[in-house]
């Protein structure tokens, strides 16, 4: 609700400043609400469908936020590999909501890489210089994600957490 909220408040800002590029974010969020909607309740979705609800929402931020940039690196053959709806949103929401950084550019870049039945996601952000000051709310999330695979993918999956000083980095392998 949260994402809904900022991206129709820009798209209601860009209607006065630049009608295409509005009439653009409205065409992309109506195209990721559609997906999370209707593709979402299926058991199993297209990787390369997943991957395009991605890039529409990192897009989206890229719109909303000036200095902010992505790469989404694919690798083996991804067509035809089904996944449950929705796995790695997650991953990439919490990449860019603690990326935003007002002294230097931030980035959120996407690898999948498919070879011998296993799938590997990698999804590495920027962190930012000056680090927000946390408050105690939240923090659900990750131990949800972790929940959620091991229903998904019992003794499947690994999952691997790598927080440096300027990067914070998640790795998923899934066996197929």
């Amino acid at each position: 609700p949260h994402f809904l909220f900022n991206m129709l408040n820009n798209a209601n800002v860009l209607t006065k400043k630049d009608p295409d590029k509005a009439s653009q974010v409205l065409i992309k969020l109506s195209d990721l609400l559609r997906y999370q909607l209707y593709d979402s309740s299926r058991e199993k979705v297209f990787l390369t469908s997943d991957i395009h609800f991605l890039e529409d929402f990192l897009n989206l931020e890229k719109i909303r936020r000036d200095s902010f940039d992505f790469i989404i690196s694919k690798e083996g053959d991804l067509n035809g590999v089904q996944i449950p709806p929705l796995l790695f949103i997650s991953f990439v929401e919490n990449a860019v909501k603690h990326n935003n950084d007002s002294e230097k550019a931030s980035y959120v870049n996407l690898e999948f890489k498919s070879h011998n039945g296993e799938l590997v996601f990698k999804c590495t952000n920027s962190k930012p210089v000056v680090k927000a000051v946390k408050n105690n709310s939240g923090g659900l999330g990750l131990n949800n994600i972790k929940r959620r695979l091991q229903l998904l993918f019992p003794e499947a999956h690994e999952l691997k957490i790598e927080n440096s000083k300027d990067t914070f980095r998640v790795t998923l392998t899934i066996r197929l």
